[in-house]
């Protein structure tokens, strides 16, 4: 699973409610991923692809390769 390597966001599990007649019948889980990104971003100084949650590249947590 891809995670960002910034803050080690990734994909995580929750429940798919079925409900019939305002009634919640079944649960099963689904998941619900992040919103990952493959950017080209300065590791050690030298570019690097890498994968990056929107929130840490808004963050200006990382810095991008041009």
């Amino acid at each position: 699973m891809a995670k960002c390597i910034v803050c080690n966001k990734g994909t995580t599990w929750g429940n798919d409610l079925s409900i019939t007649r305002s009634h919640i019948s079944k649960r099963t889980s689904r998941p619900v991923k992040a919103n990952l990104r493959n950017v080209k971003a300065l590791i050690n100084g030298e570019p690097k692809k890498v994968t990056v949650c929107a929130k840490c590249l808004r963050a200006g947590k990382i810095k991008r390769a041009n």
